[in-house]
């Protein structure tokens, strides 16, 4: 044994640099990550979030191409980057796409008007909520249902949703509806509703009232027999791994935000919305 010991005494000395080296080598891009907030979003619901070619009213640059974010999401993002002393980089991704991003840690957070459902709950953990909505229903100004004030009198109607959202979900909810399948974002169901394949389609009302102000020809629907929801169905929350150590961080700052200063944001968000001017 002991005619073998200083070579392995050798070899053990080999392994600790070549492990010393690779702690070196690694510790910088770590470290570089830790200055930045990385938040996801499909940079298409607007007013929540959308897509615009210059960074005005706000717009952040998204990761990778030339074109840049606006929208109420934006201006959440921005808050909670600054609160973390971080810097926001918004990462486009497919609404599909979100969570599988975020659990496998190519994204820090979703903020793009996601509810915190029992089901996501499953998967991702959420903040306390940042925004509370309201179903609607966004048909054709002038139309058959546009003076309609029940869910119940979209009886016959064609009507759709978003994929893989507790909006599409609800549509089983009216009596007699011919629920069209569902489609992948809000811009191909605005196209949809305007070349007469659905007669309408579900929203939250700050997509919708956006809906209407860029296209006359559509008209927002608020029911006083609306669809039967929970609360965390119609609330809007961050999403976040599960046993994130941002989220209480994230908790402290969103109750730092007013409610009096999320609804001017919003305003704001409606008002600046590319497909508004």
């Amino acid at each position: 044994m002991k005619k073998h010991s200083p070579f392995l005494a050798l070899c053990l000395s080999a392994i600790l640099f070549v492990a010393g080296c690779g702690t070196s080598n690694s510790t910088p891009a770590a470290s570089s990550d830790e200055g930045v907030f990385r938040v996801g979003m499909e940079a298409g619901y607007a007013p929540f979030n959308w897509t615009q070619m210059d960074d005005s009213n706000g717009a952040v640059k998204i990761d990778g191409n030339a074109e840049y974010a606006g929208g109420y999401d934006v201006e959440i993002a921005k808050k909670l980057a600054d609160g973390l002393g971080k810097k926001l980089v918004i990462v486009k991704t497919e609404w599909d796409g979100l969570v599988p991003a975020l659990t496998s840690g190519k994204i820090d957070a979703i903020v793009a008007g996601m509810s915190p459902t029992a089901e996501r709950k499953q998967t991702i953990d959420f903040s306390d909520n940042y925004y509370k909505s309201n179903l609607v229903m966004v048909v054709k100004k002038g139309g058959k249902y546009e003076g309609a004030k029940s869910i119940q009198d979209f009886k016959g109607a064609k009507v759709t949703a978003q994929l893989n959202t507790f909006h599409y979900s609800v549509i089983n909810q009216i009596e007699g509806v011919v629920q069209e399948p569902a489609m992948d974002n809000f811009p191909a169901m605005r196209v949809a509703l305007e070349s007469g394949i659905i007669d309408g389609y579900v929203s939250e009302r700050p997509e919708a009232v956006s809906a209407s102000a860029a296209n006359p020809n559509f008209a927002m629907v608020e029911f006083t027999d609306g669809f039967t929801t929970s609360e965390d169905d119609t609330a809007i929350a961050v999403g976040l791994q599960k046993g994130s150590e941002l989220t209480a961080k994230i908790n402290e700052i969103l109750a730092g935000i007013s409610e009096e200063e999320r609804t001017s944001i919003m305003d704001a968000a409606i008002k600046n919305q590319p497909a508004a001017k």
